[in-house]
């Protein structure tokens, strides 16, 4: 996995939530707390996840074959898809289910120092870990806010991470207060509200995840800087007259398919075209380096083959 697949914000969030998960857990056998439990579960749930990105990030690295011959960089939006099953499935849906138990059948605390010990432990160590994602993210998200970063970022890893982390230190500061309240009130119920308010943080993170990784997995665009730098550079002013239309692709994060039909004069020999074609395909590396896959067409240009271009119904490529 490249830098820019968040390696190793993933790996601090691995370790944070390994370390945690064992803490809550100690702390649920001492306490009963549901909230402990819920929690337990979230960060089991974290850990698998950030194991399962990292699996992705190293299948992703395997070299194209003849029946996967554009490579298998797109593994990496698969295992994101997954995080977010995951993250429903055993920490949203669980903490729902545990929050309605406790909530139809509330017990006071046992050792409640164990709790609170624990989520102060927690808020740190997942402090840290969000630092680390809140720093790597930095170095690619650039002027864009962070939810433009979260919906835009080809790479999933970092915003599977920030949102994890963010996520994480929500629930625990949700945790507190059920625990809080039901030391203060020694009344159980607020320990499940408390829990079922983690539960309902972690599907509406799930249900954020899943949408943006859904979108990458079905095949996203390049954005309209890189676009921009791909015209530009396409164009030499001499045999290439202009694009007619295009089409990018991103294979992967650290992958761009370029496909475009370019204008050359009706009087370039195939020599001078050739020529043009491998002078542009340079420049476009050279201008993008994540365009890895290029295919120039070129054509005489016209306004019918221009107006086909502009559609994206219409077959790419067609006259």
């Amino acid at each position: 996995m490249s830098a820019s697949g968040g390696t190793k914000a993933i790996v601090a969030a691995l370790g944070a939530n390994l370390a945690i998960a064992a803490a809550k857990f100690v702390a649920f056998a001492f306490s009963g707390s549901s909230s402990m439990l819920a929690e337990g579960v979230h960060s089991l749930a974290d850990s698998g996840n950030q194991g399962l990105l990292l699996l992705g990030g190293k299948k992703a690295q395997r070299a194209a074959t003849a029946e996967h011959p554009f490579g298998y960089g797109r593994e990496r939006y698969i295992y994101g898809f997954l995080v977010s099953i995951v993250l429903f499935t055993i920490g949203g849906v669980f903490a729902l289910y545990e929050g309605y138990e406790k909530i139809h059948a509330p017990h006071p605390l046992e050792d409640w120092y164990w709790p609170i010990g624990v989520l102060v432990f927690a808020v740190i160590a997942e402090g840290f870990s969000f630092r680390t994602a809140i720093k790597e993210s930095n170095e690619l998200r650039g002027k864009q806010t962070w939810t433009q970063f979260v919906r835009r970022a080809k790479a999933p890893e970092l915003p599977v991470v920030l949102l994890e982390d963010f996520g994480a230190l929500v629930g625990l500061v949700l945790a507190l207060g059920g625990v809080g309240l039901t030391i203060a009130t020694g009344d159980g119920i607020w320990d499940g509200i408390g829990t079922m308010c983690i539960g309902a943080l972690l599907v509406l993170i799930a249900l954020v995840l899943a949408a943006e990784t859904k979108s990458l997995l079905l095949g996203e665009a390049a954005g309209p800087e890189q676009v921009a730098k791909i015209r530009e550079a396409v164009v030499d002013g001499d045999v290439v007259t202009g694009v007619i239309h295009m089409r990018t692709l991103h294979l992967g994060p650290e992958e761009l398919l370029v496909a475009a039909k370019i204008a050359v004069r009706h009087d370039d020999t195939a020599t001078q075209v050739a020529r043009a074609i491998d002078a542009a395909e340079a420049r476009i590396r050279a201008a993008v380096p994540i365009a890895r896959v290029i295919y120039l067409e070129p054509d005489i240009y016209n306004e019918a083959t221009a107006a086909a271009g502009t559609d994206p119904s219409k077959t790419p490529g067609g006259n």
